[in-house]
């Protein structure tokens, strides 16, 4: 999010915990930008929210982004690819602190596999670092 309100955008956030984000938007957007695993009857009932001329984007790959073409709301599915310049630019901004990676807690790689039960359960919030072991 901080870095679509880099790029002047008005950001409204709205986290896992909310069960409905309709709810929580009260006026129509621009964009909305899904990255949470939901339903597809939940991300169905996102593109109301969408003004006229809007963007959902979906990054749920298993299901397709919904759009509304009498409202020329388009839908819009992100697959993530590699890009190693990218990925330095970003790093570079979190070296010079123009960009906050917020860390809910670090995971000795030995943990990885109880991390995964975890994030399949449901109990996995936040941004996780697996720290590899050091010889």
């Amino acid at each position: 999010m901080q870095l679509a309100g880099n790029a002047g955008a008005d950001v409204i956030a709205v986290g896992r915990s909310t069960a409905d984000v309709p709810s929580v938007v009260t006026e129509p957007v621009d964009l909305v930008l899904n990255l949470a695993p939901v339903t597809p009857e939940q991300l169905a009932a996102l593109v109301p929210l969408i003004r006229p001329g809007g963007v959902l984007v979906n990054t749920t790959v298993w299901m397709p982004a919904p759009g509304d073409a009498d409202r020329d709301v388009r839908g819009i599915d992100l697959f993530v690819r590699s890009d190693a310049g990218r990925l330095a630019e970003l790093a570079g901004q979190v070296d010079r602190g123009e960009l906050r990676i917020d860390v809910a807690e670090r995971v000795p790689l030995a943990e990885l596999p109880s991390l995964h039960a975890r994030a399949a359960a449901g109990g996995v919030h936040g941004k996780v670092v697996v720290v590899p072991e050091t010889a």
